[in-house]
């Protein structure tokens, strides 16, 4: 029989996590996942009515302690603050981050004005430089571990998402930078780059049911493997990475993308 050790992933138990974007989508599957490995959770997200489901289920999964929702708007800088503050004056330290909280819009460059551009980057980008910055001395501490969640839409041209890619693009590269500035503090940072993953994120984007069902069905041509992938996918992938299995990969920005990333038109 193996030993413990070849399953150091299939336990995040003991763990305090901080999940962002967790009342919805790939932010929620991962609270439901990480509270089945053990971990600790603190839950962040806008809608409080949400949050508390995602709770629920979490302690139906069998998370070892009720999550310590810590609901608001990131944007807002105080609420920033808070929500590290909260989080630490409960559990006594911090673990994990897990940087999932963000939009999409579409728009180009001929459509996408100012007020839209600067909301994208705000959510996208700002909020995860400032919740990083602030829970990074707790991190150092516990020489704990960061997963952002990007896209491949950072790491391919797509047009009609402008400002959109332009914000994974940035997440990818303050992965790849905070993971050489930690590292000599021990503290790992990574990300994964979903490609299309069934969530109500497009339609918040202003698909209706049929162009979401059409976008879907696309998707056999768009991705190597033939089709979409599911929350549990990219939950399982950060899980890896958060956990002592991945001790010795930092700076990985990982394609969860069904082989998107690798396909180019002919």
């Amino acid at each position: 029989m193996a030993s413990d050790d070849a399953f150091k992933v299939s336990s995040l138990k003991g763990k305090v996590a901080l999940i962002t974007g967790a009342s919805s989508g790939i932010g929620a599957g991962t609270s439901v996942l990480f509270a089945r490995l053990g971990a600790l959770l603190a839950l962040s997200g806008r809608d409080l009515d949400n949050l508390k489901e995602v709770a629920k289920r979490c302690t139906d999964g069998g998370a070892a302690a009720e999550p310590l929702l810590v609901p608001g708007d990131l944007t807002d800088e105080d609420t920033v603050r808070k929500t590290v503050a909260q989080t630490v004056a409960h559990f006594g330290r911090l673990d994990v981050l897990v940087n999932s909280a963000g939009i999409l819009a579409m728009g180009s460059i001929e459509t996408t004005d100012l007020a839209q551009y600067d909301l994208i980057m705000n959510v996208n980008v700002r909020t995860v430089y400032h919740l990083t910055q602030l829970c990074v001395p707790h991190l150092i501490r516990t020489k704990g571990s960061i997963v952002n969640v990007s896209s491949v839409n950072g790491q391919r041209a797509f047009p009609g998402v402008l400002a959109y890619c332009m914000s994974k693009s940035a997440i990818d590269q303050f992965t790849c930078c905070t993971a050489l500035e930690l590292a000599p503090k021990q503290v790992r940072v990574n990300s994964v780059c979903p490609g299309v993953i069934v969530t109500e994120v497009h339609k918040r984007a202003g698909l209706d049911e049929d162009q979401y069902a059409q976008f879907l069905e696309k998707c056999k041509q768009t991705h190597a493997l033939g089709r979409p992938g599911q929350v549990d996918e990219v939950a399982q992938s950060i899980a890896f990475l958060a956990s002592d299995a991945a001790s010795f990969i930092t700076g990985v920005n990982l394609p969860v993308d069904g082989g998107r990333h690798a396909m180019c038109p002919r």
